[in-house]
C-alpha cells in the first residue's frame, strides 16, 4: 500500500509541474500554528502565509490569521471563530511589471473534524468566509479534505516521513459560484510530537487560469501553557 500511495503522490507533483502555465513556478512559505489551552479543549489558531509569484521576493500575498477553538469531543470535532488580514500585491496586467496594492479583511467560521482508517488520517474542514474588500463585500464557502499517511512509522510521531494531500474548493454565494480549486501533494518529518513540516507542490486552478506552487509548512500543535 505504502509503494501504491508514493506512485500517487508523485504523479500528483509531476501533473501539477507539467499542465500548468508556462510561467514561473511561484513559492509559498507557510506557518500553521494550532495549540491547545493549559490542557482544555480550547486552542489558539496562528496562521503565517508568505506568498511569491516567484521562488522568493515578488510577493504575490501576506497573509496572516489568528483564532479561537473549541473541540467538541476529546482532541477532535474542533469550531473555530477567527480573523483575517490580507495584503495583496498583484499585477495589473500579465506581462507587465507594474503592480497594485489590495487589503482585505476577513472573518471566518469554521468546523473540522478527523479520522483514522489504519494509518491513513483523514481530515474534512468546512469554512465560511466574510471577505471584506476595498470596494466590495463578498461571501464565500470552502471545503478541505485532507490525507497524512505516515511511511515509514505506523502512526504520526517523531520521525515518521509521512505523505500529505489535500483538495479545497471553493464556492461563491452569489454571481459566478465557482471560484477556485486547490490540489496538493507532498512529503512530510515529523520532528516531534505535535511538531511537523512538508514539502510539496500546489496546483491552484481558478476559472480563467491555473497556477503551480511551491509549497513549505511548518505545522506547531506545541500545546500551550501559561504557569
Amino acid at each position: 500500500m505504502i509503494k501504491k500511495m508514493l506512485t500517487i503522490a508523485g504523479a500528483m507533483a509531476l501533473n501539477a509541474i507539467t499542465y500548468g502555465q508556462p510561467d514561473e513556478l511561484g513559492a509559498w512559505y507557510n506557518y500553521f500554528g494550532n495549540q491547545q489551552l493549559q490542557k482544555s479543549n480550547w486552542n489558539l489558531h496562528t496562521e503565517i502565509q508568505y506568498r511569491n509569484f516567484n521562488k522568493g521576493g515578488d510577493l504575490e500575498q501576506l497573509l496572516l490569521r489568528t483564532g479561537i477553538g473549541y473541540n467538541l469531543t476529546p482532541g477532535n470535532n474542533n469550531i473555530l471563530l477567527g480573523y483575517g488580514f490580507i495584503h495583496g500585491r498583484p499585477y495589473v496586467k500579465q506581462g507587465l511589471d507594474e503592480k497594485y496594492t489590495v487589503n482585505e479583511h476577513r472573518l471566518f467560521q469554521q468546523f473540522t473534524t478527523k479520522q483514522s482508517i489504519a494509518r491513513v488520517n483523514v481530515q474534512h474542514r468546512y469554512r465560511f468566509e466574510q471577505r471584506f474588500l476595498p470596494d466590495n463585500f463578498k461571501l464565500r464557502f470552502r471545503y478541505l479534505l485532507g490525507v497524512t499517511i505516515p511511511v515509514n512509522k505506523p502512526a504520526m510521531e517523531a520521525n515518521a516521513i509521512y505523505l500529505s494531500g489535500y483538495n479545497e474548493l471553493f464556492i461563491h454565494t452569489s454571481g459566478a459560484i465557482f471560484d477556485r480549486n486547490r490540489s496538493f501533494a507532498g512529503v512530510g518529518y515529523v520532528i516531534k510530537k505535535d511538531l511537523r513540516f512538508d514539502v510539496g507542490f500546489m496546483r491552484q486552478m481558478l476559472a480563467q487560469n491555473s497556477r503551480n506552487q511551491l509549497m513549505v509548512s511548518l505545522y506547531n500543535n506545541l500545546p500551550v501553557s501559561f504557569n
